[in-house]
């Protein structure tokens, strides 16, 4: 051959070789679980400028890459998406390692009523803090009627309730994904439903969803989802029946008639779904304790009802009546400390053990002064072991039920919070999916990837195919496992290798790493 052929040829071939390092990484000899439950298969997926370019089942040669990541033996899903984060140390804590750890690549915060407002603003401010992970919020009920109308329990006027929709349009505006209400907290308990359902109309008409922490999860749970389904039913609006439980033993199994309840409004035209923690216990504030007439205009107000003989009465009846039937459980041992200012010594301990420290009867009707006492002080954050086995089993099974957190970011520390904030997504891939067998992999994987995407209307996100963000999970479904105990919560799970948002490694090879590739995501 002439030497200007060979000249030619070694161009050619070189040329070749340069142009076919087209993507940024491949991920090689995966199994792939695409996120929208359907089978997983064998192959390869490529990322380029934080986009997924091709998912292929015959290998992509090395060549053509300028990393390979051999994950042979791990199953490759799209980031998993937290529809209830509770998101509010964010700015404390924006490398949000709590949730990456745990595959979280979106994290949807303001839940439970409790949004930020000014909300563009925050937003603005979210944005610029270099996030480890994606985040997106809701606008929150109870922010908004308390700065509307402080906590008065009462309606509000026509005036209060025009502010308070104007409001909610403009969260929507500045991209809020749609409304969320805590319907057991302070302010939002004093409102009647035609209040929830107008500020849900305003929602609704951007596109917006509707969450509800529903009015009661105890005794008045059946009472609760027929709210939440009106409200959607009214506002026409789909709605998340957040966190979806059955608290204290008189309502055990009744997720029975919820999820039968959910069924039947779907029918009949509600878009209603529900998320969920994998845990037997819940977690809140010290206040739950407390009536909700009670705390109406704060501790000063309380302080006064209390000094009333007949009014105190009222109030340590209410709380008899919650350490028996509701978030006690009837057994003050289920009462759990998460973390106390004015007493670290008694984070971890239970309400019986403050009980027998104080030298009063350990019993229920003992501990109502405490209880009071706890209030006052500002009341500590709490663990409530008063849900049953059988309805997280039943809950988790049903197909329109998303897997969410409803976990604080955390860091290790003297506090002793909810394992939920470490190992909630590791532990139904390795408790539920793996030794229960409650769920298939593949339909673990849709609960937290593609469902709660199509929720939030996200066509890019929950997904491993061609176009999709490059939000990727990356875990040994033979080892993936949450560590935490209630006891000793601040341990990070194992098991999930790599988690990838916008193709950058915020783990890798099980550790955490210093990129922050995350952002705000708006609703267009």
């Amino acid at each position: 051959m002439p030497r200007c052929l060979i000249a030619f040829a070694a161009l050619l071939v070189a040329a070749t070789s340069a142009g076919a390092q087209q993507y940024d990484l491949v991920l090689s000899n995966a199994t792939i679980i695409d996120g929208s439950g359907a089978a997983r298969f064998t192959g390869a997926v490529a990322i380029t400028g934080g986009k997924i370019t091709l998912v292929s089942r015959t290998p992509i040669p090395a060549a053509q890459a300028k990393r390979v990541i051999d994950v042979k033996g791990h199953v490759v899903a799209p980031g998993f998406i937290d529809m209830h984060a509770h998101l509010e140390p964010l700015l404390q804590m924006p490398d949000a390692e709590s949730a990456a750890r745990q595959g979280v690549t979106l994290a949807l915060g303001g839940p439970d009523g409790g949004g930020p407002w000014p909300f563009g603003s925050y937003l603005d401010s979210a944005n610029k803090a270099k996030l480890g992970i994606n985040v997106a919020y809701l606008v929150g009920h109870n922010t908004i009627r308390r700065t509307a109308m402080g906590t008065e329990n009462r309606a509000p006027t026509a005036a209060e309730l025009e502010k308070m929709k104007g409001m909610v349009a403009t969260a929507m505006k500045e991209g809020a994904f749609g409304l969320s209400t805590g319907l057991r907290y302070i302010p939002g308990t004093f409102s009647k439903v035609e209040e929830v359902i107008a500020l849900s109309k305003v929602a609704a008409a951007s596109g917006g969803i509707y969450t509800s922490h529903l009015r009661e999860e105890g005794l008045g749970l059946i009472q609760g989802v027929a709210e939440a389904l009106e409200i959607g039913r009214q506002a026409k609006i789909p709605i998340i029946l957040t966190h979806h439980k059955a608290i204290g033993q008189k309502m055990w199994g009744k997720s029975v008639v919820t999820l039968h309840m959910v069924d039947s409004a779907r029918k009949a035209g509600t878009d209603a779904m529900m998320d969920q923690y994998p845990y037997t216990a819940s977690s809140t504030g010290f206040d739950v304790l407390m009536p909700n007439w009670a705390l109406a205009g704060g501790v000063p107000e309380l302080k006064k009802r209390l000094a009333n003989p007949e009014l105190r009465n009222a109030i340590e009846k209410g709380i008899l009546d919650l350490l028996l039937n509701d978030r006690g459980g009837g057994d003050i041992k289920r009462v759990q400390f998460a973390s106390v200012s004015w007493d670290p010594t008694l984070n971890g301990k239970t309400l019986y053990d403050w009980a027998v420290k104080r030298g009063i009867q350990p019993t229920p009707e003992g501990a109502v002064p405490l209880v009071i006492e706890g209030v006052l002080k500002g009341g500590p954050s709490m663990v409530f072991h008063v849900i049953d086995e059988g309805d997280v089993r039943r809950i988790m099974q049903h197909p329109m039920t998303m897997i969410a957190s409803d976990g604080r970011l955390s860091k290790p520390g003297a506090d002793v919070p909810h394992p939920r904030n470490y190992g909630t997504f590791p532990r139904v891939l390795g408790e539920y999916v793996r030794v229960q067998k409650v769920l298939t992999l593949e339909s673990a994987v849709n609960k937290m990837t593609g469902m709660p995407a199509k929720r939030l209307g996200l066509g890019d996100r929950g997904c491993i195919k061609e176009g999709c963000a490059a939000d990727i999970t990356v875990f040994d479904p033979a080892t993936v496992a949450d560590k935490g105990t209630f006891e000793n919560p601040h341990q990070y799970p194992v098991g999930i290798e790599w988690v990838l948002v916008a193709g950058t490694p915020v783990v890798a090879d099980g550790k955490f790493t210093e990129a922050r590739p995350g952002h705000v995501l708006r609703k267009k």
